[in-house]
C-alpha cells in the first residue's frame, strides 16, 4: 500500500466531497431528499465508472516512465491553481471559502426556483441540481484520484483513499444533515495544493531524469520548501498596506 497516493487522495477527495455535501444537503433541505440523493448517487456512480473505464486500463496499459511527465505536468497546475488560492486567502486577498454561507446561498437560489416538474415521482430540478454539483466536484477528485493513482503506480492505494474520503463525508452529513462548517476547507485546500505541487515536481523531475537526492523523499523536502515559501508570501501580503482591502478572484 502506498501511503502518499492514499493520503494525497483521501485528503484530495474529502475536500470536494464536503463541497458536493453542501450543495446535496440544500437541495435536500428545499426541493426533497429523494431527488438529491438520487441526483448525488447517479454522480457518484458515473464518477466511479471514470475511476474504472479510465484509471484502471491507463495503470496497466502504461508504463510508468510515460506517465509520470503528463501527470506531473497536470498535478503542478492543478496543484499550483489551489495552493495560489489558499496563500490569497490567508493573505487577505480572497474570501475564507465558507460552507455555511455556500448553503445559504443553495437554498435561496432553489427556493426561488418555482416548480421544477416531476418525473417518475423525483423532483428534475433536486435531480438535476444534486447531480451536477456532485459531479462537478467530483470530477476534480477523480482527476487527483487518477494521477496519484498513475503516477506513483499505486491505482488500488489511490483509489482506497478516495472511497475511504466518500464514506467519512456521507456519514458526518448523515449525522450531521448540516454543512461540515467545522472542517477546515481552506487549510487541507493548502496541503492538497502543497502535495500536488511537491509530486508534481517529483515526477516532471523524475521523468526528464532528474536524480533526486535520497530518492523519494525529496517531496518531503519539496512540500517543506513549498510551505516556507507559502508563510513568507502570506506574510509579505498581510503586511502590505496597498493591499489592503482588496479582493482578487
Amino acid at each position: 500500500m502506498n501511503l502518499y497516493a492514499l493520503g494525497a487522495a483521501f485528503i484530495g477527495t474529502g475536500v470536494e466531497m464536503v463541497e458536493a455535501l453542501t450543495i446535496v444537503l440544500a437541495v435536500g433541505a428545499v426541493r426533497g431528499w429523494r431527488g438529491a440523493l438520487l441526483g448525488a448517487l447517479s454522480a457518484a456512480l458515473v464518477l466511479a465508472a471514470l475511476v474504472a473505464g479510465v484509471g484502471a486500463p491507463l495503470a496497466s496499459a502504461m508504463g510508468l516512465f510515460w506517465v509520470q511527465i503528463p501527470v506531473g505536468i497536470f498535478l503542478l497546475l492543478f496543484g499550483a491553481r489551489w495552493l495560489r488560492k489558499a496563500i490569497l486567502r490567508y493573505g487577505g486577498l480572497k474570501t475564507l471559502h465558507d460552507e455555511a454561507e455556500s448553503y445559504e446561498e443553495e437554498r435561496g437560489r432553489l427556493e426561488g426556483a418555482g416548480e421544477g416538474g416531476n418525473l417518475a415521482g423525483v423532483d428534475r430540478l433536486a435531480f438535476a441540481t444534486a447531480f451536477g454539483g456532485t459531479f462537478l466536484e467530483g470530477l476534480e477528485a477523480v482527476f487527483i484520484v487518477i494521477a496519484f493513482g498513475l503516477g506513483s503506480g499505486a491505482m488500488s492505494s489511490s483509489v482506497l483513499g478516495a472511497a475511504l474520503a466518500v464514506g467519512a463525508v456521507v456519514l458526518a452529513g448523515v449525522l450531521l444533515r448540516r454543512p461540515l462548517t467545522r472542517v477546515p476547507e481552506n487549510t487541507l485546500k493548502f496541503v492538497v495544493g502543497v502535495m500536488l505541487t511537491s509530486f508534481g515536481t517529483f515526477w516532471v523531475g523524475e521523468g526528464l531524469g532528474v536524480a533526486w537526492p535520497q530518492g523519494d523523499l525529496s517531496i518531503v523536502y519539496l512540500a517543506a520548501s513549498l510551505l516556507v515559501f507559502s508563510w513568507v508570501e502570506v506574510r509579505r501580503m498581510r503586511r502590505l498596506p496597498v493591499l489592503r482591502g482588496k479582493r482578487v478572484r
